[in-house]
């Protein structure tokens, strides 16, 4: 599928995981794609790797206009670097709120308001946030991480009201629990990794942790000029989790 052969996309976070997913799938419908990440090496096969750390406002700016010299343009960003965050409201300290906000919030405002002039030129506009089932259920031990989903929800609605008339669409894709590197993380920490996987398995509708291509597609189809009505949306990758309310099995 080559729906993306003029299109110039840059994907933060996209050296692993779910990001480099994303910067995968793009590259394969024909997008040039730059991937921002702390470790760049990272980098799907085909798209130009750049070092950026969404904390620093000066390194953000000078890697999204670096990816926008090497792609020749920016048409789409999806703002997918993130950190994960366990506890209860009680647990964390101030410290920890402000590392996780500053990279899962603050860090989409930073590389979305660096590509803004860029995004500006074109003529297929998009932005892709990156959110979380825990933006719209609550989840347990994960008060702080929620918070910044929740927020990255509601910029998300804010900023498609603001640049829409600038030809900007902006979305965001809330997964369920996914298969990534942090959960794999979690998981081996658990005092019983196997039925802690199963648990989680088991709270989504469909028995299973999301796949990582599933998130990607989702954030393809956002990204498209095929999409070019629709913005300001959430869509949910979760295998039901949001809505759905399933009898238990007999």
């Amino acid at each position: 599928m080559t729906d993306f052969s003029d299109v110039r996309a840059v994907v933060t976070g996209g050296g692993s995981g779910i990001g480099a997913a994303i910067a995968a799938e793009l590259r394969s419908r024909g997008a040039t794609v730059a991937v921002l990440d702390l470790d760049p090496d990272g980098a799907p096969d085909g798209t130009v790797g750049i070092a950026c750390d969404v904390r620093d406002d000066a390194v953000v700016r000078a890697a999204v206009d670096d990816a926008a010299d090497r792609l020749g343009g920016i048409d789409v960003l999806v703002n997918n670097a993130g950190v994960g965050a366990q506890g209860t409201v009680a647990d964390n300290d101030d410290d920890e709120w402000h590392r996780v906000l500053d990279v899962n919030l603050l860090g989409m405002v930073r590389t979305s308001r660096a590509a803004l002039p860029h995004l500006r030129r074109s003529s297929c506009a998009a932005i892709v946030n990156m959110g979380s089932i825990a933006a719209t259920a609550g989840l347990p031990e994960r008060a702080l991480y929620s918070a910044t989903k929740g927020a990255v929800l509601s910029l998300t609605r804010a900023m498609a009201a603001d640049h829409l008339r600038e030809g900007i669409r902006v979305n965001c894709v809330n997964p369920g629990t996914a298969d990534t590197p942090w959960i794999g993380r979690l998981l081996s920490k658990a005092p019983d990794p196997a039925a802690e996987r199963a648990a989680l398995e088991a709270r989504q509708p469909h028995g299973r942790l999301v796949s990582p291509e599933e998130v990607a597609a989702a954030v393809a189809y956002l990204a498209s000029p095929a999409a070019r009505s629709t913005t300001g949306i959430g869509v949910a990758v979760d295998g039901g989790m949001q809505d759905l309310r399933l009898r238990p099995r007999s």
